[in-house]
């Protein structure tokens, strides 16, 4: 699944969870999600609530915070985070976004990153909607997120440290530590907040992708204005990157325990599949083939990454081609909870579905169930689904 946010009104950290829930995300989850910070309950609330904007429907999501101080560190919003029990990848971007607040405040006051006393953006309401938007991506399986360019108005704006001209110092500097394109907003003022723009300068890459798009979620900002201020999060399927070529090498004397490293951060430089296959080389030693398909216009990024974070010399590249069946997911309710299955389409035949098996993971270590319980429930549910949909048309995806 890839996600394309078109922000024609900008964004806050409010209008992107709006986003999400209006995409299919339950607001129960966005709470649960919260809970599992272990902040005070009377000292915050999530409500979520169909709006109009000008002509436009669109869901509101309402943060709303009591705390009586938010003048917080950097080490003290990582340890909120890297301690609760939330999926090891949503604190991962959830601590990301907030170093990248940290920098930009830093470099804006001229001290370092854990020196800064984070005001606005280290209240709860920016810790829910930062960790609130890392969960809900990944609830809805979204793999990979796609911005358009950032709307941005002039004016001043009172803030903790007194009036300031915008676009936000801020801002400015999250913005530009990503090279994001910008346009003049749509009127003066304030449309795209530092916690928006940390979000998108963090989790996102400033491009419109191709993709055969499944459903669009709206979100609501909290002001009106001559125009809707809405946000839109378009998720779908991406359509074939193009020309696709396997990067692979024989490594026969590096640790072991670097490999998830090098896939990781294969997948973030483009790769869309990486794997790892042992193989015995001369001199009857083991070895392994390390493996990554990634679309031809990242082939010199991969190459290089893979030079750089392994002991290989040399790499193999070979052009290859790909037949995709069209992917849709969608949540199933079962006795444990809901959780994303996926279906595959070929030719507008619905072909069958399958659970996520991490969402299952997570659901059984919440209810202390075996895993193999909830998987079975879940294709159960998924089985359902295909019996019901079964003559609902879809279209495949072919690429090479």
């Amino acid at each position: 699944m890839i996600g394309y946010l078109d922000i024609p009104s900008g964004l806050s950290g409010d209008m992107f969870l709006g986003c999400l829930v209006d995409a299919g995300w339950p607001v129960d989850h966005l709470i649960g999600a919260i809970r599992k910070l272990g902040l005070p309950q009377q000292e915050w609330s999530v409500t979520a609530r169909e709006v109009s904007k000008g002509a436009l429907r669109a869901t509101l999501v309402d943060v709303q915070a009591r705390e009586t101080s938010a003048h917080r560190h950097l080490k003290d919003i990582r340890r909120l985070i890297e301690s609760s029990d939330l999926p090891q990848i949503v604190k991962k971007q959830a601590v990301a976004v907030f170093v990248r607040l940290a920098e930009a405040e830093a470099k804006v006051h001229g001290t370092t990153r854990d020196k800064v006393h984070f005001h606005e953006v280290g209240a709860l309401d920016a810790i829910i909607d930062i960790v609130g938007t890392a969960c809900g991506l990944h609830e809805l399986k979204v793999q990979t997120l796609y911005c358009g360019e950032a709307p941005l108005g002039n004016g001043w704006v009172e803030a903790s440290h007194g009036r300031i001209p915008l676009p936000a110092p801020a801002t400015l500097e999250l913005l530009a530590a990503v090279k994001a394109p910008t346009r003049p907003a749509p009127g003066p003022g304030e449309w795209l907040t530092p916690t928006g723009a940390a979000l998108v300068a963090e989790l996102a890459r400033f491009e419109q992708p191709p993709m055969h798009l499944a459903r669009v979620g709206i979100g609501a900002g909290q002001r009106d204005a001559d125009w809707p201020n809405v946000a839109r999060l378009w998720l779908g399927e991406g359509k074939s990157a193009g020309p696709m070529v396997q990067i692979e090498t024989n490594i026969d004397d590096m640790n072991p325990q670097l490999y998830a490293a090098v896939s990781e951060q294969l997948f973030e430089a483009g790769a869309r599949d990486v794997w790892l296959a042992p193989v015995q080389m001369k001199k009857g030693r083991p070895a392994v083939v390390l493996s990554a398909l990634t679309p031809a216009s990242c082939r010199e990024a991969v190459c290089e990454l893979i030079i750089r974070e392994t002991t290989t010399f040399g790499l193999r590249v070979h052009d290859v081609q790909r037949l995709e069946a069209r992917r849709e997911h969608k949540l199933v309710e079962t006795p444990y909870g809901s959780l994303a299955v996926k279906l595959k389409w070929l030719d507008g035949e619905l072909l069958g579905a399958s659970p996520e098996y991490d969402q299952c993971q997570e659901l059984a270590m919440k209810a202390g169930a075996p895993v193999r319980a909830v998987y079975e429930a879940a294709q159960a549910a998924a089985n359902h689904l295909v019996q019901a949909n079964g003559a609902k048309t879809g279209g495949a995806s072919r690429g090479s």
